[in-house]
């Protein structure tokens, strides 16, 4: 299944049997320091709670300058996440190509690029209506 279709096909109702969050909760503080702890680069967040068709409430999008690296970063946001949260991903993908690892959290959905596809499918600009921040 493909990244995108991951996203389309997720049931909607998922998303209410959980609670939103904000940026200052623990699981979205957590997943970023993740990204940083493997320095992540370019990392930036997506406030998609204003957006009626969004699939979850936040997208954590970074990059990372290797397949290897995107790897480590994957890697080490499901164990972090799961060590301080408690809590695994709803889902994966993208781990056998590791262009576009998606770690899916209902409501965070964490994008780990390769610099090169990143700039491809341009997802910052196709949610442009999210509010954006950055976590350099």
């Amino acid at each position: 299944m493909s990244t995108l279709s991951l996203l389309n096909n997720r049931s909607k109702d998922s998303k209410s049997t959980t609670a939103r969050i904000n940026r200052n909760s623990k699981l979205f503080k957590t997943i970023i320091r993740a990204i940083q702890e493997k320095k992540g680069e370019n990392v930036i967040s997506l406030d998609l709670r204003k957006i009626p068709e969004a699939v979850s409430d936040f997208f954590i999008i970074c990059e990372a300058g290797s397949t290897t690296q995107v790897k480590a970063i994957a890697d080490h946001v499901e164990y972090l996440v799961k060590e301080e949260c408690g809590e695994g991903p709803y889902r994966h993908e993208g781990m056998s190509a590791l262009q576009w690892v998606l770690v899916d959290y209902v409501n965070v959905v964490v994008h780990i690029f390769h610099p090169e596809t990143r700039k491809f499918y341009r997802l910052e600009e196709m949610w442009s209506d999210a509010a954006a921040a950055d976590h350099e």
